[in-house]
């Protein structure tokens, strides 16, 4: 099996990073989790990856899509592998409907 397509930039017992986990869990969308260090002027992966320390950030290999902000990740992995994506993403399948 392939790696997942996209790359989650964490905290432990963040509560912005636990809204997009549930988001991510909800559209059944496969993701790796990489936590990054506590203080914030270390977070020198996620800096290089999204141009910010702050998490949660993103990386959808798919669709080249870099971002940080729960609300707007929510909304952008609602819009690209929810029910309402008109290509979406593992989450049709998910449904089941035959």
């Amino acid at each position: 099996m392939s790696d997942p397509q996209i790359t989650l930039y964490r905290l432990q017992a963040c509560p912005f990073c636990e809204r997009v986990v549930r988001t991510l869990n909800e559209l059944d969308v496969e993701y790796r989790s990489r936590y990054v260090e506590p203080m914030h002027s270390e977070r020198n992966v996620v800096k290089r990856v999204s141009g910010a320390r702050s998490v949660p950030a993103i990386v959808d290999r798919e669709t080249g899509v870099t971002m940080s902000e729960s609300a707007n990740i929510v909304e952008y992995l609602k819009g690209t592998y929810g029910d309402a994506a008109t290509d979406g993403g593992r989450a049709v399948d998910a449904e089941g409907g035959a």
